[in-house]
């Protein structure tokens, strides 16, 4: 199947179905909605997803005990011996350059490549970085000088890959599903049903966050065999998952839905803003019939697509309140594991305690789907606004928690606020006496904040974005995790001890902050628009598969 008309590849009625059309409004309104067949090409792309995924966190999770410790002294495996300021700061370096590269490859989609092509070439660099970065771990590169230099090449080579991942594949993988109107289905047993294509979408998003969170559990061999092995052992485990995936996107390449690239609106859209701008900062003015009708001008682009600008900016405007978020999910990767990494841990490695954040988020999203459905039942509205705010509340809960869970550390010998640093500790091998298991609430409070928040935001940003730059906005809605990765290289100087305590504490005093100012701007008492509400009662009804 290439790159051809769409409407070869609308999906048939199950069996179950006598008939099936376009449904009236009247329907659509009176009748219960229901999720549509996912194409195999959907499972397919799911699949190989999850591989990159588990590429991903299998990559990253070993990078703080890479840069931060030295090898071979004291407990933790290591490498380079950064020191945890300056491994925090290369880590937040890398995350941001990461999260740039989108808008690039996003453009090079539109205009040129595709989505798919686009893909595959990010993905080949990515393997390149992967491969680099497991040679350049062996014993032999390390002694001879090679650690930093092939560390630096494989982060700028897998931050491009992970960007174009980031750019392309929430729309290549929407792009499966191509029946996108509410169809009418009456069955066999007399049912009268409205298959809702936007159900489908999202029961497609919910399993690919499902499946990329079994997949970040990689992080549990991972730093198993970094922990008991060495380093290059797990990289080679995580390449060869992304082997995998490209293998998988090459043997399914034909039976994918691939979208010709029809250029992109942007520079209109960006001339569009300029107009804007320059009339007041009131988008109705950029209008080509207001143009008109005031100023005599003819202007290149549609009054539609100024609408929809309008509607991707309000998307834009909600995506960018996460920054905060983003900036306490990161913690995860960088100063959590260090701070596991300061008690006893029981001859568990200290950067696999973080993957009990997936583990979470395995169980608790079933839970919390449930819980839409029994609100849904019971006639209340958890709209995405209201989701994305208790995110919040449990994200800042976790930071909290993370701020009490420091002090325990400082107030427990040998070391106290010193950890692994004092004379007491044998040259960093005895820890301060605390288990490492009372640091478990963290990650079950951040990936419950994490189901709230981060599946909401881009479905939100989906569903709210153009649809001529569909692929444009996603990637511009990863310059939000950009902004907080900047944040992040701003606060390493501090990221030591003894300030960690006050770190956690002001990150979740600055996520408090930003639930209640975001339900303030955009919740407004719970009158929210019914664009939203039905995003809610989709995501309800979703578990509902024929």
């Amino acid at each position: 199947m290439g790159e051809e008309n769409l409407s070869k590849h609308e999906p048939s009625p199950p069996a179950s179905a006598l008939t099936r059309r376009e449904a009236t409004q009247a329907e659509i309104d009176s009748l219960p909605h229901v999720a549509d067949k996912v194409p195999f090409a959907a499972w397919a792309v799911i699949l190989a997803g999850a591989a990159e995924r588990f590429t991903y966190f299998g990559i990253i999770s070993p990078w703080q005990n890479h840069m931060q410790n030295p090898r071979g002294n004291g407990a933790l495996p290591g490498i380079l011996g950064l020191g945890q300021s300056t491994a925090v700061n290369v880590y937040n370096a890398f995350f941001l350059f990461s999260f740039l590269t989108p808008t690039l490859f996003a453009l090079v989609a539109d205009l040129w490549l595709g989505r798919f092509k686009t893909l595959m070439w990010g993905l080949g660099l990515y393997l390149v970085g992967c491969v680099i970065l497991t040679t350049t771990s062996l014993p032999s590169a390390i002694d001879s000088g090679a650690g930093v230099g092939g560390l630096a090449a494989s982060l700028i080579l897998i931050g491009l890959g992970a960007g174009a991942v980031k750019a392309t594949f929430f729309a290549l993988l929407g792009d499966q599903y191509v029946q996108r109107k509410p169809q009418l289905e009456e069955r066999k047993d007399g049912k009268r049903v409205i298959v809702d294509g936007s159900m489908t979408l999202t029961l497609m998003y919910n399993a690919y966050y499902w499946f990329t969170n079994v997949a970040s559990l990689s992080s549990i061999p991972v730093t198993f065999l970094e922990f008991h092995f060495d380093f290059w052992v797990a990289y080679l485990l995580a390449a060869s998952a992304l082997a995998f995936c490209l293998l998988l996107f090459l043997l399914w390449a034909g039976k994918l839905v691939k979208i010709v690239p029809q250029g992109s609106v942007l520079p209109q859209a960006a001339r569009a803003l300029t107009c804007a701008a320059r009339n007041g900062f009131k988008l109705e003015r950029a209008k080509q019939s207001y143009q008109k009708t005031h100023f005599g001008r003819t202007v290149p682009w549609s009054d539609r697509l100024v609408d929809e600008l309008g509607r991707g900016l309000i998307a834009c405007r909600v995506i960018f309140s996460l920054v905060v978020f983003y900036l306490c999910i990161s913690q995860m990767y960088n100063n959590l594991i260090s701070q596991a990494g300061q008690v006893n841990l029981s001859g568990v490695p200290n950067d696999m305690i973080q993957a009990f954040s997936g583990v979470g988020c395995i169980i608790f999203g079933p839970i919390l789907q449930a819980m839409y459905g029994v609100l849904g039942r019971q006639g209340i509205n958890f709209p995405p606004i209201a989701r994305m705010t208790t995110g919040f509340l449990f994200c800042a809960a976790a930071m909290a928690y993370a701020a009490g869970f420091q002090q325990l550390i400082y107030s427990t010998g040998p070391c106290f606020d010193q950890p692994l640093a004092c004379d007491a500790s044998s040259g960093g091998t005895v820890p301060n006496q605390v288990s490492v298991w009372v640091q478990l609430p963290v990650y079950a409070l951040m990936a419950i904040g994490e189901i709230f928040t981060y599946v909401t935001a881009f479905e939100y940003a989906y569903n709210k974005s153009p649809k001529e730059i569909k692929t444009v906005v996603q990637a511009l809605t990863q310059l939000t995790a950009c902004v907080a990765s900047a944040f992040g290289m701003a606060i390493s100087p501090v990221a030591r001890d003894p300030y960690m305590v006050i770190l956690y504490s002001c990150l979740a005093g600055a996520m408090v902050l930003t639930a209640v100012l975001f339900w303030w701007r955009f919740g407004n008492g719970g009158r929210e628009n019914a664009e939203e509400y039905t995003s809610t009662r989709r995501e309800v009804l979703n578990w509902h598969v024929l």
